[in-house]
């Protein structure tokens, strides 16, 4: 194997890769999102942003995981179909409304100025990220 091969597949599979491409993508975005305000309030923004989105990285794949297990593990009767379709649903729901709370909350406790652009974007690829990944789950778990 080369070592750019190497090199690739570290970048997917590791979690500090993951982590950290998180961290300095969506803390680059919140200083751009706050870039007509003063340089400290930038880099706070890009600070916040970067560690929350660091610390989703790492927590919502397992979150959405444990979330479907649930719904597959409880025992099985006539409302198995609408069991299947929660577990598409509502794992998402779940893991977006969490995100939306903690973006609002450590941004307004930042004094972000831009809290609307600051998480416009954070927001959408986390909810994007947990919609798809469930998705995937959910197939799986249906054999599809």
């Amino acid at each position: 194997m080369s070592a750019l091969q190497s090199l690739r597949q570290w970048l997917a599979t590791s979690t500090v890769a993951h982590v950290g491409f998180g961290f300095l993508a969506m803390g680059a975005w919140a200083v751009f999102a706050n870039r007509d305000h003063s340089l400290p309030q930038m880099l706070l923004a890009g600070l916040v942003q970067g560690t929350i989105s660091g610390l989703l990285t790492l927590f919502l794949k397992k979150g959405l995981e444990r979330m479907n297990a649930m719904f597959f593990r409880a025992p099985q009767s006539d409302e198995r179909q609408g069991r299947a379709i929660a577990a598409l649903i509502v794992p998402p729901a779940i893991t977006a409304t969490a995100i939306l709370a903690i973006l609002v909350t450590a941004h307004t406790l930042a004094g972000t100025p831009e809290i609307f652009a600051t998480i416009a974007v954070p927001f959408t690829v986390s909810t994007s990220y947990a919609i798809i990944y469930n998705l995937g789950l959910w197939r799986r778990a249906h054999g599809r």
